[in-house]
């Protein structure tokens, strides 16, 4: 058999999964496309050991490992988009992109997280009670002046 039929095989298998990739919102469906690559990447492993005649088969090899990678990140990849769909109801990447937490939200003040009570930036009380700018924690209130 010719190089050339599982090779183009191959090209339209990882276009057809790249642009699933570039025009899906479906989070799903964009995982489905990940797996049409990695076929894709399989297929020349495959296509090329034989072509070679390796004697260790290192491209079938190879394969085996692939295999177990991608059964193990859409494993994990569906796991993650459930989770995300039961938290907000939609698995959909706009609206995920569109409601993701920005680090310069409406909570932080001119001087970042630091500005308030707490004094350690996940809530927690600073136990020394300064702040590394040499302030003490909530002493001034926002938008006061230093």
């Amino acid at each position: 058999m010719h190089l050339a039929y599982p090779a183009v095989l191959s090209a339209l298998l990882f276009g057809t999964g790249l642009y699933g990739i570039l025009a899906r919102r479906n989070a799903i469906l964009v995982l489905m496309a990940v797996e049409l690559m990695l076929n894709a990447v399989n297929l020349n492993l495959v296509a090329f050991d034989v072509w070679l005649r390796d004697r260790l088969h290192a491209g079938q090899a190879l394969t085996l490992f692939t295999v177990a990678v991608a059964a193990a990140e859409i494993g994990i990849g569906l796991a993650i988009v459930l989770a995300v769909y039961r938290n907000r109801g939609s698995s959909d990447l706009d609206r995920l992109r569109d409601t993701a937490e920005h680090p310069d939200g409406p909570d932080d003040g001119p001087d970042g997280p630091y500005d308030g009570p707490g004094g350690l930036p996940d809530g927690r009380p600073d136990p020394t009670g300064t702040l590394p700018s040499g302030r003490t924690g909530g002493t001034r209130p926002r938008g006061a002046a230093a």
